[in-house]
């Protein structure tokens, strides 16, 4: 029989394949090369849907079609990430100036409540007129220098790409997504729920839709939010930049049905083609580990740029927790490589994410 097979670059191939390799689904056959392929030696082939794919090249081609559908994307535009920045530059400046933040704000427009909400990055200043003032008390004369903090302010003070659908969001998410706009790199864990930046649309809107009676949530609220954790997934495949991400879910996370067999089967693939991507790592974490589990969700956003790195955590209220703490940050960070120390490797991922296709077919 002729069969296809897809090459690195997408281009399809004929070959003749012995009659007895189109007898059966379920089998698994190897071969010693991909044909047209060049780079893959013994790779896996199985039949699906009546053709022959080199699994190794279809996974090639679409981390291909990824990288196209955000080649042109703009480097982003992070606000939250210069509010942080400049915060922690401010905070530095003020403990080398010896100053606590009640001497700082002292005579100022602006109360030590709001320095501190500034130095942590959850606010700005607004007004360039009250840094410059701050900035002179700090003992900053050099104009140059002055005028880079004011004009770090002023992207600072713009609005993020999400702010038009914040109304519909959780407490916390809107600062959550502003911090993970800012981040280089996301470690995250969840036991329970494919990890949010690897959902597809519709895992993730059949997620939202079964909840809406419980939460009492909205449809608007529904289509905001799924659009909103697409736009996210973005920042995965972007050309400047991709972000980094190490995803660990445990296995029943994996094995929970969300929807139907279709929805799950799409969602095990998308897992694979984003994990084939160099800034994307997968582990899952099996149901048979031993040791201590950890029952929380969890991410670990690293900013870079000696700004501190910081740990997000849903709670049980539907809200976010963030906190850039030492002592918390080392905590989970502890944790998160305890949890993939006790993981599949990555390359193990694929196979394990295959298998459950299999199964929940059967």
């Amino acid at each position: 029989m002729l069969a296809v097979i897809a090459n690195a670059s997408g281009l399809r191939l004929g070959i003749t394949v012995p009659v007895g390799l189109s007898n059966t689904q379920e089998n698994l056959h190897r071969v010693t090369r991909c044909v047209g392929s060049g780079t893959c030696h013994v790779r896996r082939i199985c039949w699906c849907g009546g053709w022959l794919v080199c699994h190794a090249a279809q996974i090639a081609v679409k981390r291909e079609q990824l990288r196209q559908k955000g080649k042109h994307m703009a480097a982003p535009h992070r606000p939250t990430a210069r509010r942080i920045a400049l915060g922690h530059e401010l905070r530095e400046l003020r403990k080398a100036a010896r100053l606590s933040i009640e001497e700082a704000v002292q005579g100022m427009s602006f109360s030590d409540t709001k320095l501190q909400r500034v130095e942590t990055g959850l606010q700005d200043l607004r007004s360039a007129g009250d840094l410059r003032k701050l900035l002179d008390r700090y003992g900053v004369t050099d104009e140059e220098e002055v005028d880079r903090l004011v004009a770090t302010q002023r992207d600072a003070a713009s609005r993020e790409w999400w702010t038009p659908s914040a109304a519909n969001m959780s407490a916390g998410m809107p600062r959550f997504l502003g911090i993970e706009a800012a981040a280089h790199e996301i470690r995250g864990y969840h036991p329970t729920i494919v990890l949010g930046l690897l959902q597809t649309e519709a895992y993730a809107r059949t997620r939202h839709e079964s909840a809406k009676v419980t939460d009492e949530t909205t449809s608007e609220f529904v289509d905001e939010s799924v659009r909103v954790r697409m736009r996210r997934k973005e920042a995965l495949v972007r050309d400047e930049d991709p972000l980094r991400l190490w995803a660990i879910m445990y296995e029943p996370a994996l094995r929970h049905i969300v929807g139907d067999s279709d929805v799950m089967r799409e969602q095990y693939d998308e897992i694979a083609k984003l994990g084939a991507l160099d800034n994307v790592t997968v582990q899952v974490l099996p149901q048979t580990m031993q040791g201590h589990l950890f029952v929380h969700d969890f991410s670990i956003l690293l900013l870079g740029d000696n700004l501190p790195t910081t740990v997000q955590v849903d709670t049980a209220f539907g809200t976010s927790s963030i906190s850039d703490k030492r002592r918390e940050v080392g905590r989970f960070s502890r944790q998160f490589e305890a949890l993939s120390r006790s993981a599949l490797p990555p390359e193990d991922t694929p196979k394990f994410l295959h298998r459950l296709s299999r199964e929940i077919t059967e």
